[in-house]
């Protein structure tokens, strides 16, 4: 049985309405996890430090160690399913992933199409690059290269913001990496954490942050009418929260502390 979306994910801002989508149609998530004993849980391994790989090709990352958290809270073994920023959503509504756990900020863009979660983590969007490039002002930017993530948010806000710059678009973060690193592009609208891992490869010409575009809460993506789930989801954040494992190991992998106010 199927039913009829107008939803699908496409180009810079992530989210549009596009022809109908034929989606399966699901009864209880949570229910069918417990009969299926696995939950599906997409990942993107290609956003450092939310989830990348080790040496060995395992699966490592703050959103990776927090999917494996949420996976013993609720009694089954988990699957990483792994997705890049454009797929996640039709991932989720096509039934490929139970929920997501990619560093999913939350949109009222995205809130028409999907349910997210309470917040269990925050990211911010900056505009970073070297110390000699002159970056004082949004409109610095006009004319100038700007690498990002394609279809996700620091994709949509940046658009929206810098209107006037070149926008250069790359599939995943990992990709956006290598071209700072490589020096296809100096300038990047993404999170700290990126810039981190581009400072780590390129010590002798790091990146530091020029602006604050917007600071944004990220959640558990869910489809729209899976309460039980997202109820289920919430208590394992509220708990995790209060007892500091998400705390830990959100410090662990960025290098900071969760906001107090979200540890209260």
């Amino acid at each position: 049985m199927t039913i009829n979306r107008r939803a699908f994910l496409v180009g810079a801002t992530g989210l549009a309405v596009a022809g109908s989508l034929a989606l399966p149609a699901f009864a209880d998530t949570l229910e069918e996890i417990k009969k299926r004993n696995k939950i599906l849980i997409a990942v993107d391994l290609g956003s450092p430090p939310f989830g990348m790989t080790d040496g060995n090709m395992q699966p490592i990352g703050s959103d990776v160690e927090s999917a494996r958290l949420f996976a013993a809270e609720l009694g089954v073994p988990l699957e990483i399913v792994q997705v890049t920023s454009p797929n996640r959503i039709p991932f989720l509504l096509t039934g490929k992933a139970d929920m997501v756990m990619a560093s999913f900020s939350v949109t009222d863009e995205r809130k028409k199409v999907i349910d997210f979660s309470d917040p269990y983590g925050v990211i911010q969007i900056v505009v970073a690059g070297p110390k000699s490039l002159a970056v004082k002002d949004i409109k610095d930017l006009v004319g100038k290269r700007l690498g990002t993530t394609r279809g996700s948010s620091n994709d949509k806000e940046a658009t929206t913001q810098a209107q006037g710059a070149e926008m250069v678009r790359f599939d995943d973060d990992a990709t956006l990496i290598t071209a700072l690193v490589s020096g296809q592009v100096n300038l990047m609208a993404s999170s700290p954490q990126v810039m981190q891992a581009v400072n780590a490869r390129r010590p002798n010409d790091p990146l530091e942050v020029k602006l604050v575009l917007k600071t944004n809460p990220y959640a558990v993506g869910l489809r729209k009418g899976d309460d039980a789930l997202r109820e289920a989801v919430n208590k394992v954040i509220a708990t995790n929260l209060k007892n500091g494992k998400l705390n830990e190991i959100y410090t662990r992998y960025n290098g900071t502390s969760l906001p107090e106010e979200m540890l209260k």
